[in-house]
């Protein structure tokens, strides 16, 4: 039996590659329903100032088809505590990389409050979307 009913994850998703794939996975091994929640062109501007390369709709339709997730979702702000509460999660995952930051302290005190558990992946190293950009701003090859 899963340890978590419903689990909560979110990300931008942009250029899909090996390390969104596995978190997602880790997340799904740990739950019964997995919610992914989709960071809208709107968000990532706001948060990031630029846009992402794939657009929002095509990015949900990618991550929706995956046979680890049951539904997905628009994030369309960093309210974690309001999204738990709207979809009922009793688990939100997120990267290893976030273990220990500011935010996701104040995220996993706030969330403990309302009963939902913070789980911490494990990160895979050496991929994301901005090595990705570099590599093709640079015209470099994958090994």
């Amino acid at each position: 039996m899963k340890k978590y009913k419903i689990g909560y994850t979110t990300g931008v998703y942009d250029m899909f590659h090996i390390g969104h794939l596995n978190i997602l996975k880790r997340a799904k091994e740990q739950c019964e329903y997995l919610i992914v929640g989709v960071t809208t062109d709107e968000l990532c501007y706001a948060r990031k100032k630029k846009l992402p390369i794939i657009c929002e709709t095509e990015r949900m339709a990618i991550v929706r088809e995956l046979k680890c997730v049951d539904e997905v979702v628009p994030q369309n702000d960093m309210d974690k505590v309001a999204a738990v509460k709207k979809y009922h999660a009793d688990a939100v995952f997120v990267g290893s990389d976030w273990k220990g930051t500011e935010s996701w302290n104040k995220y996993e005190k706030e969330l403990s409050e309302i009963g939902c558990t913070v789980v911490y992946l494990d990160h895979t190293d050496g991929i994301s979307s901005t090595i990705l950009r570099d590599r093709l701003n640079s015209g470099e090859k994958a090994l």
